[in-house]
């Protein structure tokens, strides 16, 4: 989870792609009664620029499971969702700071996963809520 830039430089390797797999906090679910099933899958690629600042393009890919916001039955969505960060060496509210030597993904690896995520998780697209006349 970790691009080693101040090496990648000096080996004039400014751009390349990782893939990895994650496991996020137990409480990184912020939906009511659901979880993150299993690992996230993270793929990317990234590019070192002339400023030293670092562009990173990855995907999160996950598995929520759980009970359906609207009826409480089984439910389970996944989670496809593209992000592109900033790394750069100063401290900047816009962007992810990094010490210039090594970027570490997991403060936006942690973010993806939190915006990635639906307002509800519903067993299917139709689900009208409990019915009440059963």
């Amino acid at each position: 989870m970790k691009i080693e830039v101040k090496k990648l430089n000096a080996q004039k390797k400014y751009s390349g792609n990782f893939s990895f797999g994650y496991e996020p906090e137990k409480d990184a679910c912020l939906i009511p009664l659901c979880n993150i099933k299993g690992t996230v899958r993270v793929d990317g690629d990234y590019e070192i620029y002339a400023d030293d600042s670092v562009g990173v393009n990855f995907t999160v890919s996950y598995v929520l499971e759980g009970q359906c916001s609207y009826c409480l039955n089984a439910a389970r969505k996944e989670i496809n969702k593209d992000f592109e960060v900033l790394f750069v060496r100063e401290k900047d509210p816009d962007n992810y700071y990094y010490d210039g030597i090594t970027v570490n993904l997991k403060t936006a690896v942690d973010d993806a996963i939190l915006f990635s995520q639906p307002d509800v998780i519903l067993c299917r697209d139709d689900c009208t809520g409990i019915d009440v006349n059963q």
